[in-house]
Protein backbone atom coordinates (compact mmCIF):
# COMPACT_ATOMS: atom_id res chain seq x y z
CA UNK A 1 0.00 0.00 0.00
CA UNK A 2 2.73 2.49 0.98
CA UNK A 3 4.62 1.82 -2.26
CA UNK A 4 1.46 2.29 -4.30
CA UNK A 5 0.54 5.59 -2.67
CA UNK A 6 4.10 6.93 -2.64
CA UNK A 7 4.31 6.63 -6.43
CA UNK A 8 1.71 9.40 -6.75
CA UNK A 9 3.92 12.02 -5.08
CA UNK A 10 5.60 12.49 -8.47
CA UNK A 11 5.59 16.09 -9.67
CA UNK A 12 5.67 17.36 -6.10
CA UNK A 13 8.93 15.78 -4.93
CA UNK A 14 10.76 19.10 -4.54
CA UNK A 15 7.99 20.54 -2.38
CA UNK A 16 7.95 17.30 -0.37
CA UNK A 17 11.69 17.63 0.30
CA UNK A 18 11.64 21.39 0.96
CA UNK A 19 8.91 21.10 3.60
CA UNK A 20 10.83 18.95 6.14
CA UNK A 21 14.04 20.95 5.51
CA UNK A 22 12.28 24.19 6.46
CA UNK A 23 10.67 22.46 9.45
CA UNK A 24 14.10 21.25 10.64
CA UNK A 25 15.42 24.81 10.28
CA UNK A 26 12.53 25.99 12.47
CA UNK A 27 13.34 23.31 15.08
CA UNK A 28 17.04 24.20 15.23
CA UNK A 29 16.25 27.87 15.78
CA UNK A 30 13.70 27.06 18.50
CA UNK A 31 16.16 24.74 20.27
CA UNK A 32 18.80 27.46 20.41
CA UNK A 33 16.55 29.91 22.26
CA UNK A 34 16.53 28.08 25.67
CA UNK A 35 20.35 27.85 25.51
CA UNK A 36 20.53 31.58 24.86
CA UNK A 37 18.16 32.18 27.79
CA UNK A 38 20.39 30.05 30.02
CA UNK A 39 23.47 32.04 28.95
CA UNK A 40 21.63 35.35 29.48
CA UNK A 41 20.69 34.36 33.04
CA UNK A 42 24.00 32.79 34.13
CA UNK A 43 26.48 35.08 32.33
CA UNK A 44 24.42 38.24 32.00
CA UNK A 45 21.88 38.69 34.81
CA UNK A 46 23.65 36.65 37.52
CA UNK A 47 27.18 37.64 36.48
CA UNK A 48 29.52 37.65 39.50
CA UNK A 49 30.64 41.20 38.67
CA UNK A 50 27.08 42.49 38.29
CA UNK A 51 24.66 42.39 35.36
CA UNK A 52 26.49 42.41 32.00
CA UNK A 53 24.21 44.52 29.79
CA UNK A 54 26.33 43.92 26.71
CA UNK A 55 25.93 40.15 27.05
CA UNK A 56 22.21 40.50 27.82
CA UNK A 57 21.66 42.66 24.68
CA UNK A 58 23.71 40.24 22.55
CA UNK A 59 21.77 37.22 23.73
CA UNK A 60 18.47 39.10 23.28
CA UNK A 61 19.45 40.04 19.73
CA UNK A 62 20.39 36.45 18.93
CA UNK A 63 17.12 35.23 20.40
CA UNK A 64 15.18 37.66 18.18
CA UNK A 65 17.14 36.52 15.13
CA UNK A 66 16.46 32.85 15.94
CA UNK A 67 12.76 33.62 16.40
CA UNK A 68 12.57 35.38 13.00
CA UNK A 69 14.40 32.56 11.20
CA UNK A 70 12.14 30.02 12.95
CA UNK A 71 9.10 32.02 11.81
CA UNK A 72 10.39 32.05 8.23
CA UNK A 73 11.10 28.30 8.35
CA UNK A 74 7.64 27.52 9.71
CA UNK A 75 5.91 29.73 7.11
CA UNK A 76 7.84 28.26 4.17
CA UNK A 77 7.29 24.77 5.52
CA UNK A 78 3.56 25.47 5.59
CA UNK A 79 3.54 26.79 2.00
CA UNK A 80 5.51 23.88 0.54
CA UNK A 81 3.62 21.37 2.71
CA UNK A 82 0.27 22.61 1.40
CA UNK A 83 1.54 22.45 -2.18
CA UNK A 84 2.89 18.92 -1.79
CA UNK A 85 -0.18 17.52 -0.02
CA UNK A 86 -2.67 19.17 -2.39
CA UNK A 87 -0.67 17.89 -5.37
CA UNK A 88 -0.56 14.40 -3.85
CA UNK A 89 -4.35 14.46 -3.44
CA UNK A 90 -4.79 15.70 -7.03
CA UNK A 91 -2.63 12.85 -8.36
CA UNK A 92 -4.54 10.28 -6.32
CA UNK A 93 -7.94 11.48 -7.53
CA UNK A 94 -6.78 11.64 -11.15
CA UNK A 95 -5.23 8.17 -10.97
CA UNK A 96 -8.30 6.66 -9.32
CA UNK A 97 -10.67 8.22 -11.84
CA UNK A 98 -8.48 7.14 -14.76
CA UNK A 99 -8.29 3.59 -13.45
CA UNK A 100 -12.06 3.47 -12.89
CA UNK A 101 -12.53 4.34 -16.57
CA UNK A 102 -10.65 1.15 -17.49
CA UNK A 103 -12.84 -1.04 -15.27
CA UNK A 104 -15.09 -3.60 -16.83
CA UNK A 105 -18.65 -3.94 -15.59
CA UNK A 106 -17.42 -6.79 -13.39
CA UNK A 107 -14.94 -4.43 -11.71
CA UNK A 108 -17.60 -1.77 -11.26
CA UNK A 109 -19.90 -4.35 -9.67
CA UNK A 110 -17.17 -5.11 -7.12
CA UNK A 111 -17.18 -1.51 -5.81
CA UNK A 112 -20.43 0.30 -5.09
CA UNK A 113 -20.86 3.73 -6.71
CA UNK A 114 -21.12 5.33 -3.27
CA UNK A 115 -17.96 3.50 -2.17
CA UNK A 116 -15.99 4.89 -5.11
CA UNK A 117 -17.28 8.40 -4.42
CA UNK A 118 -16.26 8.13 -0.74
CA UNK A 119 -12.79 6.94 -1.73
CA UNK A 120 -12.31 9.87 -4.12
CA UNK A 121 -13.54 12.46 -1.62
CA UNK A 122 -13.39 11.63 2.11
CA UNK A 123 -10.57 9.08 1.88
CA UNK A 124 -8.36 11.24 -0.34
CA UNK A 125 -8.93 14.25 1.94
CA UNK A 126 -7.85 12.14 4.93
CA UNK A 127 -4.66 11.16 3.11
CA UNK A 128 -4.03 14.75 2.04
CA UNK A 129 -4.23 15.95 5.66
CA UNK A 130 -2.11 13.04 6.85
CA UNK A 131 0.57 13.68 4.21
CA UNK A 132 0.79 17.35 5.16
CA UNK A 133 1.16 16.34 8.81
CA UNK A 134 3.83 13.79 7.92
CA UNK A 135 5.87 16.41 6.03
CA UNK A 136 5.50 19.06 8.71
CA UNK A 137 4.80 17.67 12.18
CA UNK A 138 6.13 14.15 11.54
CA UNK A 139 9.53 15.62 10.73
CA UNK A 140 9.36 18.55 13.08
CA UNK A 141 8.20 16.76 16.24
CA UNK A 142 10.68 13.83 16.23
CA UNK A 143 13.62 16.08 15.27
CA UNK A 144 12.63 18.60 17.92
CA UNK A 145 12.24 15.78 20.45
CA UNK A 146 15.64 14.26 19.63
CA UNK A 147 17.47 17.60 19.66
CA UNK A 148 15.82 18.65 22.94
CA UNK A 149 16.59 15.27 24.56
CA UNK A 150 20.22 15.48 23.40
CA UNK A 151 20.68 18.99 24.81
CA UNK A 152 19.05 18.11 28.15
CA UNK A 153 21.30 15.06 28.46
CA UNK A 154 24.28 17.31 27.83
CA UNK A 155 23.06 19.79 30.49
CA UNK A 156 22.32 17.17 33.15
CA UNK A 157 21.94 13.48 32.33
CA UNK A 158 20.40 12.54 35.72
CA UNK A 159 17.64 15.12 35.44
CA UNK A 160 17.03 14.31 31.74
CA UNK A 161 16.30 10.65 32.61
CA UNK A 162 12.83 11.85 33.75
CA UNK A 163 12.03 12.59 30.11
CA UNK A 164 13.08 9.11 29.04
CA UNK A 165 10.64 7.57 31.50
CA UNK A 166 7.83 9.85 30.21
CA UNK A 167 8.59 9.00 26.56
CA UNK A 168 8.62 5.25 27.25
CA UNK A 169 5.30 5.43 29.13
CA UNK A 170 3.52 7.38 26.37
CA UNK A 171 5.01 5.12 23.67
CA UNK A 172 3.42 2.05 25.28
CA UNK A 173 0.07 3.85 25.59
CA UNK A 174 0.13 4.86 21.91
CA UNK A 175 0.94 1.33 20.75
CA UNK A 176 -2.18 -0.15 22.34
CA UNK A 177 -4.33 2.81 21.29
CA UNK A 178 -3.45 2.50 17.58
CA UNK A 179 -4.29 -1.20 17.55
CA UNK A 180 -7.73 -0.49 18.95
CA UNK A 181 -8.70 2.57 16.88
CA UNK A 182 -7.67 1.16 13.47
CA UNK A 183 -10.40 -1.48 13.68
CA UNK A 184 -13.05 1.16 14.35
CA UNK A 185 -11.90 3.46 11.54
CA UNK A 186 -12.10 0.65 8.98
CA UNK A 187 -15.72 0.09 10.02
CA UNK A 188 -16.42 3.83 9.94
CA UNK A 189 -15.53 4.15 6.25
CA UNK A 190 -17.70 1.17 5.36
CA UNK A 191 -20.58 2.99 7.07
CA UNK A 192 -19.69 6.12 5.10
CA UNK A 193 -20.20 4.08 1.91
CA UNK A 194 -23.63 2.97 3.11
CA UNK A 195 -24.56 6.54 4.06
CA UNK A 196 -23.51 7.93 0.67
CA UNK A 197 -25.35 5.11 -1.10
CA UNK A 198 -28.54 6.05 0.75
CA UNK A 199 -28.18 9.74 -0.14
CA UNK A 200 -27.46 8.94 -3.79
CA UNK A 201 -30.44 6.60 -4.07
CA UNK A 202 -32.76 9.11 -2.41
CA UNK A 203 -31.70 12.06 -4.56
CA UNK A 204 -31.91 10.04 -7.80
CA UNK A 205 -35.37 8.77 -6.90
CA UNK A 206 -36.70 11.89 -5.16
CA UNK A 207 -39.73 12.06 -7.49
CA UNK A 208 -40.71 8.51 -6.54
CA UNK A 209 -40.19 9.30 -2.84
CA UNK A 210 -42.52 12.28 -3.06
CA UNK A 211 -45.05 10.49 -5.25
CA UNK A 212 -45.42 7.73 -2.64
CA UNK A 213 -45.11 10.15 0.32
CA UNK A 214 -42.18 8.19 1.74
CA UNK A 215 -40.17 11.14 3.03
CA UNK A 216 -40.58 10.03 6.66
CA UNK A 217 -39.41 6.49 5.80
CA UNK A 218 -36.33 7.87 4.01
CA UNK A 219 -35.54 10.25 6.88
CA UNK A 220 -35.80 7.38 9.38
CA UNK A 221 -33.53 5.21 7.25
CA UNK A 222 -30.97 8.01 6.93
CA UNK A 223 -31.04 8.74 10.66
CA UNK A 224 -30.42 5.05 11.34
CA UNK A 225 -27.38 5.14 9.06
CA UNK A 226 -26.04 8.30 10.72
CA UNK A 227 -26.60 6.72 14.16
CA UNK A 228 -24.47 3.72 13.16
CA UNK A 229 -21.74 6.11 12.00
CA UNK A 230 -22.04 8.15 15.21
CA UNK A 231 -21.73 5.02 17.38
CA UNK A 232 -18.53 3.86 15.69
CA UNK A 233 -16.99 7.34 15.73
CA UNK A 234 -17.87 7.68 19.40
CA UNK A 235 -16.05 4.43 20.23
CA UNK A 236 -12.96 5.60 18.35
CA UNK A 237 -13.13 9.11 19.83
CA UNK A 238 -13.44 7.76 23.39
CA UNK A 239 -10.17 5.92 22.92
CA UNK A 240 -8.47 8.96 21.39
CA UNK A 241 -9.76 11.31 24.10
CA UNK A 242 -8.07 9.16 26.73
CA UNK A 243 -4.70 10.31 25.34
CA UNK A 244 -5.20 13.92 26.43
CA UNK A 245 -5.51 13.38 30.22
CA UNK A 246 -2.63 10.88 30.14
CA UNK A 247 -0.53 13.43 28.28
CA UNK A 248 -1.33 16.22 30.73
CA UNK A 249 -0.66 13.92 33.69
CA UNK A 250 2.73 13.04 32.20
CA UNK A 251 3.59 16.69 31.45
CA UNK A 252 2.75 18.03 34.90
CA UNK A 253 4.39 15.07 36.64
CA UNK A 254 7.58 15.72 34.67
CA UNK A 255 7.53 19.45 35.47
CA UNK A 256 7.04 18.77 39.17
CA UNK A 257 9.81 16.15 39.20
CA UNK A 258 12.26 18.40 37.35
CA UNK A 259 11.44 21.39 39.59
CA UNK A 260 11.89 19.31 42.75
CA UNK A 261 15.08 17.54 41.81
CA UNK A 262 16.44 20.61 39.96
CA UNK A 263 15.96 22.86 43.01
CA UNK A 264 17.87 20.36 45.17
CA UNK A 265 20.69 20.28 42.60
CA UNK A 266 20.90 24.10 42.59
CA UNK A 267 21.23 24.06 46.39
CA UNK A 268 23.95 21.42 46.18
CA UNK A 269 25.71 23.31 43.37
CA UNK A 270 25.24 20.60 40.73
CA UNK A 271 22.97 22.83 38.58
CA UNK A 272 22.72 26.55 37.83
CA UNK A 273 19.50 28.61 37.77
CA UNK A 274 19.90 29.19 34.02
CA UNK A 275 20.32 25.47 33.36
CA UNK A 276 17.15 24.66 35.36
CA UNK A 277 15.26 27.34 33.41
CA UNK A 278 16.38 25.84 30.11
CA UNK A 279 15.55 22.31 31.38
CA UNK A 280 12.00 23.43 32.16
CA UNK A 281 11.73 25.07 28.73
CA UNK A 282 12.93 21.86 27.08
CA UNK A 283 10.54 19.89 29.28
CA UNK A 284 7.55 21.69 27.78
CA UNK A 285 9.07 21.34 24.31
CA UNK A 286 9.67 17.60 24.65
CA UNK A 287 6.28 16.81 26.10
CA UNK A 288 4.37 19.04 23.66
CA UNK A 289 6.14 17.29 20.81
CA UNK A 290 5.11 13.99 22.35
CA UNK A 291 1.52 15.21 22.22
CA UNK A 292 1.98 16.13 18.58
CA UNK A 293 3.40 12.69 17.81
CA UNK A 294 0.46 11.08 19.59
CA UNK A 295 -1.95 13.15 17.52
CA UNK A 296 -0.06 12.21 14.35
CA UNK A 297 -0.39 8.52 15.18
CA UNK A 298 -4.13 8.94 15.66
CA UNK A 299 -4.43 10.72 12.30
CA UNK A 300 -2.23 8.12 10.62
CA UNK A 301 -4.42 5.37 12.03
CA UNK A 302 -7.44 6.99 10.38
CA UNK A 303 -5.56 7.66 7.14
CA UNK A 304 -4.23 4.08 7.11
CA UNK A 305 -7.81 2.85 6.70
CA UNK A 306 -8.35 5.42 3.92
CA UNK A 307 -5.06 4.49 2.28
CA UNK A 308 -5.99 0.82 2.14
CA UNK A 309 -9.32 1.64 0.49
CA UNK A 310 -7.67 3.93 -2.07
CA UNK A 311 -4.96 1.36 -2.83
CA UNK A 312 -7.70 -1.22 -3.53
CA UNK A 313 -9.01 0.97 -6.36
CA UNK A 314 -5.55 1.89 -7.67
CA UNK A 315 -4.38 -1.74 -7.68
CA UNK A 316 -7.59 -3.12 -9.14
CA UNK A 317 -6.86 -4.62 -12.54
CA UNK A 318 -9.61 -4.55 -15.16
CA UNK A 319 -10.97 -8.02 -15.84
CA UNK A 320 -11.31 -7.06 -19.51
CA UNK A 321 -8.32 -5.58 -21.32
CA UNK A 322 -6.73 -5.51 -24.74
CA UNK A 323 -4.89 -8.58 -26.04
CA UNK A 324 -1.14 -8.31 -26.66
CA UNK A 325 -1.55 -7.81 -30.41
CA UNK A 326 -5.08 -6.44 -30.85
CA UNK A 327 -6.97 -6.53 -34.12
CA UNK A 328 -7.99 -3.06 -35.36
CA UNK A 329 -10.14 -4.13 -38.31
CA UNK A 330 -13.82 -5.06 -37.87
CA UNK A 331 -14.85 -6.40 -41.32
CA UNK A 332 -18.64 -6.27 -40.93
CA UNK A 333 -21.53 -6.39 -38.48
CA UNK A 334 -22.08 -10.16 -38.42
CA UNK A 335 -22.50 -11.67 -34.93
CA UNK A 336 -21.98 -15.27 -33.85
CA UNK A 337 -22.67 -16.82 -30.46
CA UNK A 338 -21.10 -20.27 -30.34
CA UNK A 339 -22.14 -22.41 -27.35
CA UNK A 340 -21.92 -19.43 -25.01
CA UNK A 341 -22.21 -19.84 -21.24
CA UNK A 342 -22.06 -16.76 -19.01
CA UNK A 343 -22.38 -15.93 -15.30
CA UNK A 344 -21.85 -12.63 -13.50
CA UNK A 345 -20.28 -14.46 -10.56
CA UNK A 346 -18.22 -17.63 -10.38
CA UNK A 347 -20.19 -18.67 -7.32
CA UNK A 348 -23.58 -18.51 -9.08
CA UNK A 349 -25.64 -21.68 -8.82
CA UNK A 350 -26.68 -21.51 -12.46
CA UNK A 351 -25.43 -19.47 -15.43
CA UNK A 352 -27.24 -16.34 -16.59
CA UNK A 353 -26.88 -17.48 -20.21
CA UNK A 354 -26.64 -21.15 -21.08
CA UNK A 355 -25.79 -22.90 -24.35
CA UNK A 356 -26.43 -19.87 -26.59
CA UNK A 357 -25.90 -20.70 -30.25
CA UNK A 358 -26.99 -17.88 -32.56
CA UNK A 359 -25.71 -16.59 -35.91
CA UNK A 360 -26.65 -13.17 -37.26
CA UNK A 361 -25.71 -11.90 -40.71
CA UNK A 362 -24.39 -8.39 -41.25
CA UNK A 363 -27.26 -5.97 -41.95
CA UNK A 364 -29.96 -8.19 -40.47
CA UNK A 365 -32.62 -6.79 -38.17
CA UNK A 366 -33.07 -9.09 -35.19
CA UNK A 367 -35.82 -8.77 -32.60
CA UNK A 368 -35.22 -10.15 -29.11
CA UNK A 369 -38.17 -10.86 -26.82
CA UNK A 370 -38.39 -12.45 -23.42
CA UNK A 371 -39.84 -12.01 -19.99
CA UNK A 372 -38.18 -10.03 -17.25
CA UNK A 373 -35.06 -11.92 -16.13
CA UNK A 374 -34.74 -13.91 -19.35
CA UNK A 375 -31.22 -12.40 -19.86
CA UNK A 376 -31.91 -10.36 -23.00
CA UNK A 377 -29.65 -7.51 -21.89
CA UNK A 378 -26.95 -9.93 -20.70
CA UNK A 379 -26.90 -11.42 -24.21
CA UNK A 380 -26.23 -8.13 -26.00
CA UNK A 381 -23.72 -6.98 -23.35
CA UNK A 382 -21.37 -9.69 -24.59
CA UNK A 383 -21.26 -8.27 -28.13
CA UNK A 384 -19.35 -5.11 -27.17
CA UNK A 385 -17.35 -7.14 -24.66
CA UNK A 386 -18.77 -5.37 -21.63
CA UNK A 387 -18.42 -8.80 -20.03
CA UNK A 388 -16.45 -11.86 -21.10
CA UNK A 389 -18.05 -15.27 -21.58
CA UNK A 390 -17.27 -18.14 -19.23
CA UNK A 391 -17.46 -20.71 -22.02
CA UNK A 392 -17.81 -20.57 -25.77
CA UNK A 393 -17.07 -17.71 -28.17
CA UNK A 394 -18.73 -14.47 -29.23
CA UNK A 395 -17.65 -13.28 -32.67
CA UNK A 396 -18.14 -9.98 -34.47
CA UNK A 397 -17.16 -9.81 -38.12
CA UNK A 398 -16.13 -13.45 -37.91
CA UNK A 399 -13.50 -12.78 -35.23
CA UNK A 400 -13.51 -13.46 -31.49
CA UNK A 401 -14.39 -10.21 -29.71
CA UNK A 402 -11.47 -10.89 -27.34
CA UNK A 403 -9.04 -10.42 -30.25
CA UNK A 404 -10.10 -6.82 -30.96
CA UNK A 405 -8.82 -3.56 -29.57
CA UNK A 406 -11.54 -2.61 -27.07
CA UNK A 407 -11.92 0.96 -28.31
CA UNK A 408 -12.20 -0.14 -31.94
CA UNK A 409 -14.76 -2.85 -31.13
CA UNK A 410 -16.95 -0.62 -28.98
CA UNK A 411 -16.75 2.17 -31.54
CA UNK A 412 -18.40 -0.18 -34.03
CA UNK A 413 -21.11 -1.27 -31.60
CA UNK A 414 -23.65 1.39 -30.60
CA UNK A 415 -25.86 0.64 -27.62
CA UNK A 416 -28.97 2.50 -26.52
CA UNK A 417 -29.49 1.18 -23.00
CA UNK A 418 -32.67 0.63 -21.02
CA UNK A 419 -31.65 3.42 -18.65
CA UNK A 420 -31.14 6.39 -20.94
CA UNK A 421 -28.55 8.85 -19.63
CA UNK A 422 -28.10 12.43 -20.77
CA UNK A 423 -25.41 14.72 -19.41
CA UNK A 424 -25.45 18.37 -18.40
CA UNK A 425 -24.90 20.52 -21.48
CA UNK A 426 -26.69 21.42 -24.70
CA UNK A 427 -28.51 18.95 -26.92
CA UNK A 428 -25.64 19.24 -29.41
CA UNK A 429 -23.13 18.46 -26.67
CA UNK A 430 -25.05 15.30 -25.82
CA UNK A 431 -25.40 14.23 -29.43
CA UNK A 432 -21.67 14.63 -30.02
CA UNK A 433 -20.96 11.95 -27.46
CA UNK A 434 -21.59 9.70 -30.45
CA UNK A 435 -19.11 11.61 -32.60
CA UNK A 436 -17.29 14.57 -31.09
CA UNK A 437 -16.45 15.92 -34.57
CA UNK A 438 -20.00 15.65 -35.95
CA UNK A 439 -21.27 18.76 -37.76
CA UNK A 440 -24.62 20.28 -36.87
CA UNK A 441 -26.02 18.94 -40.15
CA UNK A 442 -25.00 15.39 -39.21
CA UNK A 443 -26.62 15.83 -35.80
CA UNK A 444 -29.84 17.05 -37.39
CA UNK A 445 -29.91 14.09 -39.79
CA UNK A 446 -29.44 11.61 -36.92
CA UNK A 447 -32.25 13.31 -35.00
CA UNK A 448 -34.55 13.08 -37.99
CA UNK A 449 -33.88 9.32 -38.19
CA UNK A 450 -34.68 9.05 -34.47
CA UNK A 451 -37.81 11.23 -34.84
CA UNK A 452 -36.28 13.78 -32.45
CA UNK A 453 -35.88 16.76 -34.81
CA UNK A 454 -39.47 18.03 -34.48
CA UNK A 455 -39.55 18.33 -30.69
CA UNK A 456 -36.03 19.78 -30.59
CA UNK A 457 -37.07 22.61 -32.94
CA UNK A 458 -40.04 23.34 -30.68
CA UNK A 459 -37.60 24.39 -27.93
CA UNK A 460 -36.82 28.14 -27.95
CA UNK A 461 -33.10 27.47 -28.30
CA UNK A 462 -33.45 24.45 -30.61
CA UNK A 463 -30.32 22.32 -30.68
CA UNK A 464 -28.63 24.70 -28.23
CA UNK A 465 -31.24 23.95 -25.56
CA UNK A 466 -29.50 23.08 -22.31
CA UNK A 467 -30.16 19.65 -20.83
CA UNK A 468 -30.34 19.69 -17.04
CA UNK A 469 -28.48 17.13 -14.95
CA UNK A 470 -29.95 13.69 -15.64
CA UNK A 471 -32.12 15.06 -18.47
CA UNK A 472 -34.90 16.13 -16.10
CA UNK A 473 -36.20 18.83 -18.46
CA UNK A 474 -37.12 16.38 -21.24
CA UNK A 475 -39.66 13.58 -21.19
CA UNK A 476 -38.82 9.88 -21.15
CA UNK A 477 -39.70 9.48 -24.83
CA UNK A 478 -37.68 12.56 -25.82
CA UNK A 479 -34.74 11.29 -23.84
CA UNK A 480 -34.92 7.91 -25.61
CA UNK A 481 -34.98 9.50 -29.05
CA UNK A 482 -32.00 11.74 -28.23
CA UNK A 483 -30.06 8.67 -27.09
CA UNK A 484 -30.95 6.83 -30.31
CA UNK A 485 -29.74 9.82 -32.37
CA UNK A 486 -26.53 9.91 -30.32
CA UNK A 487 -25.94 6.22 -31.04
CA UNK A 488 -26.56 6.72 -34.79
CA UNK A 489 -23.88 9.43 -34.95
CA UNK A 490 -21.27 6.75 -34.28
CA UNK A 491 -22.17 5.24 -37.67
CA UNK A 492 -21.91 1.78 -36.13
CA UNK A 493 -21.75 -1.60 -37.79
CA UNK A 494 -24.03 -2.93 -35.03
CA UNK A 495 -26.85 -0.99 -33.39
CA UNK A 496 -28.40 -2.39 -30.20
CA UNK A 497 -31.68 -0.92 -28.96
CA UNK A 498 -32.30 -2.31 -25.49
CA UNK A 499 -35.99 -1.58 -24.93
CA UNK A 500 -35.10 1.95 -25.98
CA UNK A 501 -38.45 2.87 -27.54
CA UNK A 502 -40.62 1.80 -24.60
CA UNK A 503 -41.48 5.41 -23.75
CA UNK A 504 -42.53 6.46 -27.27
CA UNK A 505 -45.90 5.87 -28.87
CA UNK A 506 -46.36 3.05 -31.38
CA UNK A 507 -46.62 5.44 -34.36
CA UNK A 508 -43.26 7.06 -33.53
CA UNK A 509 -41.78 3.62 -32.88
CA UNK A 510 -42.88 2.52 -36.35
CA UNK A 511 -41.38 5.66 -37.96
CA UNK A 512 -38.04 5.02 -36.22
CA UNK A 513 -37.97 1.40 -37.42
CA UNK A 514 -38.87 2.46 -40.97
CA UNK A 515 -36.09 5.08 -40.97
CA UNK A 516 -33.58 2.46 -39.82
CA UNK A 517 -34.62 0.06 -42.58
CA UNK A 518 -34.30 2.73 -45.27
CA UNK A 519 -31.34 4.79 -44.08
CA UNK A 520 -28.99 2.27 -42.44
CA UNK A 521 -29.71 -1.03 -44.25
CA UNK A 522 -26.12 -2.29 -43.87
CA UNK A 523 -26.10 -1.84 -40.08
CA UNK A 524 -26.94 -4.92 -38.04
CA UNK A 525 -29.84 -3.96 -35.77
CA UNK A 526 -30.75 -5.80 -32.56
CA UNK A 527 -34.03 -4.62 -31.06
CA UNK A 528 -34.88 -5.75 -27.53
CA UNK A 529 -38.48 -5.03 -26.72
CA UNK A 530 -41.44 -6.12 -24.64
CA UNK A 531 -43.68 -4.87 -27.44
CA UNK A 532 -44.32 -7.44 -30.20
CA UNK A 533 -45.22 -4.70 -32.67
CA UNK A 534 -41.63 -3.38 -32.35
CA UNK A 535 -40.09 -6.61 -33.62
CA UNK A 536 -42.72 -8.42 -35.70
CA UNK A 537 -41.29 -7.00 -38.96
CA UNK A 538 -37.71 -7.97 -38.07
CA UNK A 539 -35.86 -10.41 -40.32
CA UNK A 540 -35.82 -12.86 -37.44
CA UNK A 541 -37.04 -12.84 -33.85
CA UNK A 542 -35.19 -14.49 -30.94
CA UNK A 543 -37.40 -15.65 -28.06
CA UNK A 544 -35.51 -15.87 -24.75
CA UNK A 545 -36.59 -17.88 -21.71
CA UNK A 546 -34.59 -18.44 -18.48
CA UNK A 547 -31.28 -17.54 -20.08
CA UNK A 548 -31.73 -19.81 -23.08
CA UNK A 549 -32.99 -19.39 -26.63
CA UNK A 550 -36.47 -20.86 -26.82
CA UNK A 551 -36.91 -20.32 -30.57
CA UNK A 552 -35.72 -18.24 -33.53
CA UNK A 553 -37.71 -17.38 -36.63
CA UNK A 554 -39.86 -14.88 -38.48
CA UNK A 555 -43.15 -13.59 -37.08
CA UNK A 556 -45.19 -16.07 -39.12
CA UNK A 557 -42.93 -19.00 -38.22
CA UNK A 558 -43.07 -18.25 -34.50
CA UNK A 559 -46.83 -17.74 -34.57
CA UNK A 560 -47.21 -21.24 -35.96
CA UNK A 561 -44.78 -23.09 -33.69
CA UNK A 562 -43.73 -21.02 -30.64
CA UNK A 563 -46.32 -21.06 -27.87
CA UNK A 564 -44.61 -18.30 -25.86
CA UNK A 565 -44.53 -15.93 -28.84
CA UNK A 566 -48.06 -16.63 -30.06
CA UNK A 567 -49.53 -16.23 -26.57
CA UNK A 568 -47.66 -12.96 -26.12
CA UNK A 569 -48.84 -11.66 -29.48
CA UNK A 570 -52.46 -12.52 -28.70
CA UNK A 571 -52.16 -11.03 -25.20
CA UNK A 572 -50.90 -7.73 -26.57
CA UNK A 573 -53.18 -7.42 -29.56
CA UNK A 574 -56.37 -8.89 -28.10
CA UNK A 575 -56.12 -9.07 -24.33
CA UNK A 576 -54.22 -5.79 -23.79
CA UNK A 577 -51.61 -7.67 -21.78
CA UNK A 578 -47.85 -7.64 -21.91
CA UNK A 579 -45.06 -10.18 -22.02
CA UNK A 580 -44.97 -10.91 -18.31
CA UNK A 581 -48.71 -10.89 -17.83
CA UNK A 582 -50.45 -12.96 -20.47
CA UNK A 583 -53.90 -11.88 -21.60
CA UNK A 584 -56.67 -14.39 -21.76
CA UNK A 585 -57.78 -15.78 -25.11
Amino acid sequence: MIKTLASYIKGYGKASIATPLFMILEVIMEMLIPLLISSMIDSGIQNSGGPDMGHIVLMGGLMLLCALVALLGGAMGGVFGAKASAGFAKNLRSAMFSNIQTFSFANIDKFSTAGLVTRMTTDVTNLQNAYQMILRICFRAPVSLIVAMTITLMINARLASIYLIAVAFLGIVMFFLIRKTHKYFMQVFEKYDELNAGVQENVNAIRVVKAFVREHHEITKFERATLNLYTLFLKAEKLMVSVSPLMMLTIYSSIIAISWFGANMIVSGDLTTGELTSMLAYCMNILMNLMMIAFIFIMLTMSLASGQRIAQVLNEKPTICNPENPDYDVPDGSIDFENVVFSYSETSERPVLNNIDLHIKSGETIGILGGTGSSKTSLVNLIGRLYDVNEGVVKVGGKDVRSYDLEVLRDKVSVVLQKNVLFSGTILDNLRWGNENASEEECVRACKLACADDFIRDFPDGYNTRIEQGGTNVSGGQKQRLCIARALLKKPLILILDDSTSAVDTATDAKIRKAFAEEIPDTTKLIISQRVSSVENADRIVVMENGEINDVGTHDELMSRCKIYSETYIAQTVGNGDFDRKGEK
